[in-house]
């Protein structure tokens, strides 16, 4: 399976939720969001969490509960804003999937390149 290196940036991550807050990153630090983050990657505890309060669980897209236990996730504060480097395989339907469970709509993707 081919790596990813996808380049994200989050504007404001004191104030990123995603929309359920049994889902969402409660924090500040850039360290403890890439920690969850890489967490939510590696296992798919998160998806499964998520899985299970939808009106028809069966009905959800097995695929977005894919994992990769390798993922790796780092992020730091650049400016006013955070930055996040992230390498798995998965794929993007899977990352923009937890990344808005985590944080909804507040990041963005600025380049993806292979590993």
């Amino acid at each position: 399976m081919s790596r990813h290196h996808y380049y994200l940036s989050i504007a404001d991550l004191a104030h990123a939720r995603g929309d359920d807050p049994r889902f969402s990153y409660d924090g500040v630090d850039p360290r403890s969001f890439a920690t969850i983050l890489q967490q939510s990657l590696r296992d798919d505890g998160l998806f499964q969490r998520w899985r299970a309060v939808q009106p028809d669980p069966d009905a959800v897209d097995a695929s977005l509960g894919h994992a990769d236990p390798e993922a790796q996730v780092s992020a730091h504060l650049a400016g006013l804003h955070t930055e996040v480097d992230l390498v798995t395989s998965l794929p993007m339907s899977v990352v923009r999937h937890r990344l808005y469970l985590l944080v909804g709509s507040a990041w963005q993707l600025r380049d993806l390149r292979a590993a």
